[in-house]
């Protein structure tokens, strides 16, 4: 239920007034420790910023300082529509020249016509994989046993050779005589041929009537014939002849996969180059990822003069340093070889510490990619004279250890705020007590105020009697 308040009735004093303002003045430190806490969690949240771009900024300098980033390779092919070309790690930049002879392919069947929709008959699917030669089949391993039941269709037929996952996929091809199934092995390659054997549930096992028409094996004149036999792939490499059951040779030339597509009347030319364009993007990344840090703390650290107002972790000794640092690094210097700083490569820093990249020179530097590298992967095993990717990385991973200036500094701002916290707390009570009390004194004063009025007035009422 709802308390009626009626403080300075009885004394007609405007107590809420004067109690809110007491209380008001109470709260003077509790504002100020408010704008403390905002002003530290802006600093925290800032120093979260950091650290994350700092991160970045060792994930783009590990990425240059490493070695296997600098042997990423593109390849290219005079006629793609007959040799396709993927280069990848361990490829040697270089030329050679691919010839066509003949393309893999898998062995395929098809079988007699037969009504669309009619029961094939029953009986087992024998299905094993291997190679013909000569008419005879070598099979590689265990049959696979289909059973076909008396009222299966054709299209079941299919579905359940499907199913067995026997190195065979089946197809029903319908046309105006009918249906047909149609089998193809899974894989390319005079080794991946297959062979198809029938128990057939009307006994005879060869002839051209019930599953035994799906049959194909050697000797048989059932209706099922091959459409094409299974072969391998044969081409030359600089003139030296391969032999591959598939159309994609992986494994020919190191760090490179060649895609067989068409028979060729003329040697296609394959050229393996370095990837610049990838070197060059890796680049970007260091210089955007170091921008982005670099303009996080200019802003932060500065005096706005135009609008009067300081960044919010200006005078922080921690992030000046910070910043000071991270351009002191940036501006390093290798000691030897063609290119030393990064300024040599055309990365140049401007006022207020932005890097720009000049095209012309980060060309020219792209060119020497031997250079270039040293630049930022040399190891000497002493990070002030190895190279700027590798000395980047660790001066940034040096600030995000847990004992670095960047978790110190939040560890640091972490406790301030949680002590912060508490003095809100401490200071929150003591209001509430202090306008527990004023309220208190100011009902007693009322109460008392309330009695003496009615005295007075009872004083008055006998006075005027008398006088009377």
């Amino acid at each position: 239920m709802a308390t009626i308040s009626s403080a300075g009735i009885g004394s007609g004093l405007d107590v809420e007034s004067i109690v809110s303002q007491l209380v008001t003045l109470e709260k003077k430190p509790l504002q100020t420790l408010q704008t403390q806490a905002t002003s530290m969690q802006t600093k925290l949240s800032l120093y979260g910023n950091i650290k994350s771009q700092i991160s970045a900024l060792g994930d783009a300098a590990a990425k240059l300082g490493s070695t296997t980033s600098w042997s990423a390779v593109t390849g290219s092919s005079s006629n793609a529509a007959a040799v396709g070309v993927t280069a990848g790690s361990g490829a040697a930049a270089g030329n050679f020249t691919v010839s066509v002879q003949q393309l893999a392919k898998a062995q395929s069947t098809a079988s007699a016509a037969i009504t669309t929709g009619a029961a094939v008959g029953g009986g087992t699917l024998s299905i094993d994989l291997g190679q013909w030669s000569g008419g005879s089949f070598t099979a590689s391993g265990t049959a696979t046993q289909v059973t076909i039941g008396a009222t299966d269709t054709l299209a079941q037929v299919a579905a359940k050779i499907n199913d067995a996952k026997s190195g065979v996929t089946a197809t029903v091809l319908k046309d105006a005589s009918g249906e047909r199934l149609l089998l193809r092995s899974s894989a390319t390659g005079e080794a991946q041929g297959f062979r198809v054997q029938v128990t057939d549930a009307d006994g005879n096992n060869g002839d051209a009537s019930g599953l035994s028409r799906l049959a194909y094996d050697s000797g048989l004149s059932n209706g099922t014939t091959l459409t094409q036999a299974g072969q391998n792939a044969n081409a030359t490499i600089n003139g030296v002849a391969i032999t591959s059951a598939s159309n994609d040779l992986k494994d020919s030339l190191a760090g490179v996969q060649l895609k067989l597509q068409q028979v060729t009347t003329s040697p296609v030319e394959i050229t393996i180059n370095q990837d610049t364009e990838s070197l060059r993007k890796n680049i970007q990344a260091f210089v955007d990822a170091y921008n982005a840090i670099n303009t996080t703390l200019t802003s932060a650290t500065k005096y706005d003069e135009s609008s009067k107002t300081a960044g919010a972790l200006q005078g922080d000794a921690t992030a000046v340093g910070l910043l000071n640092s991270l351009r002191g690094v940036m501006r390093s210097t290798l000691g030897s070889g063609t290119y030393q700083r990064l300024n040599d490569i055309g990365l140049e820093m401007k006022a207020g510490g932005t890097l720009a990249v000049n095209t012309t020179r980060l060309n020219e530097a792209l060119n020497n990619p031997d250079a270039l590298k040293a630049l930022f992967t040399t190891d000497t095993g002493d990070n002030t004279t190895n190279g700027l990717g590798l000395r980047i990385k660790a001066f940034t991973s040096g600030l995000l250890d847990l004992n670095g200036t960047v978790a110190n500094k939040q560890t640091s701002l972490k406790s301030m705020i949680d002590r912060n916290g508490d003095e809100q707390e401490r200071v929150n009570d003591r209001i509430s007590r202090t306008e527990t009390r004023l309220r208190n004194m100011y009902t007693a004063l009322d109460t008392q105020m309330a009695q003496l009025n009615s005295l007075s007035a009872y004083v008055s009422q006998q006075v005027a009697t008398w006088n009377k």
